[in-house]
């Protein structure tokens, strides 16, 4: 479980976060959605760590990350998984060495421990026999999947996902979506994506957090958010052009 506390977050005069309060549940697919410039980026950056906020505080469990000592934020670093948009592997590294890199960064493993652990995450992704492959020789799919097994390779508590569907056809989008959300469940881990997929939000989210303008301006479930009558939300909801296509079908049926 993740819980912020009244996060703001500015650069020079300008205010990004304005008080974020909410809690990501263990064990679920946790979503973060809102337009360009809602401050979803900011607020996913304050959440690992990378950016400082002037107030408020971030739990990880039972303890701050402003709390910690260099030592517990290593430690604390060793249990997050980070899904880059893009996937972001190394093209000079095949797909074993992209995947086992968190295991020589963050642990004293024997190499063959490192490799049966490679093999068995890219197993769990469906992605047998492709060690000695390099990025450029597969396909964006399967670099994506490839990058879901680079993220729970340590097995981390906590799972980070940025634009995991950025680039992707929405059949292949909707296997990477399942897959970070059955992971999710079988681990139980910690999950939170960031994304402005309608269709991800549909398919994978049980917790929904909807930022406008630097607020959180509403959160529930992803069957929720299609009965509420907040006006921001709707607005943002069905402008997609999917549920634009959904709401003529139900006009037309009404």
């Amino acid at each position: 479980m993740i819980k912020v506390e009244n996060v703001h977050k500015s650069f020079g005069d300008e205010k990004i976060l304005k008080g974020i309060n909410t809690e990501f549940d263990k064990g679920k697919t946790n979503l973060i959605i809102g337009q360009s410039g809602s401050g979803k980026t900011v607020f996913l950056k304050c959440l690992l760590g990378l950016f400082k906020p002037e107030q408020g505080r971030i739990y990880y469990e039972d303890k701050a990350i402003q709390d910690m000592d260099d030592e517990e934020q290593r430690q604390l670093r060793e249990k997050i998984g980070m899904l880059f948009q893009g996937g972001a592997l190394f093209d000079s590294m095949n797909i074993e060495e992209n995947v086992m890199f968190p295991l020589r960064m963050f642990t004293n493993r024997k190499k063959s421990d490192h490799l049966d652990r490679v093999n068995a995450v890219l197993k769990r992704v469906k992605l047998e026999n492709v060690n000695k492959k390099f990025p450029a020789e597969i396909s964006g799919g399967m670099q994506k999947r490839v990058a879901i097994a680079r993220a729970i390779v340590n097995e981390p508590r906590f799972l980070f996902c940025d634009e995991p569907n950025s680039g992707l056809d929405p059949k292949t989008a909707t296997i990477i979506d399942n897959l970070i959300q059955e992971i999710t469940h079988e681990n139980n881990i910690t999950t939170i994506v960031v994304t402005h997929d309608m269709n991800s939000v549909m398919e994978i989210g049980e917790k929904v957090v909807f930022l406008k303008e630097g607020l959180l301006v509403w959160q529930g479930t992803n069957q929720e958010i299609f009965k509420t009558d907040h006006e921001d939300v709707t607005n943002f909801v069905y402008s997609s052009d999917l549920f634009k296509k959904i709401r003529e079908v139900q006009n037309k049926e009404a």
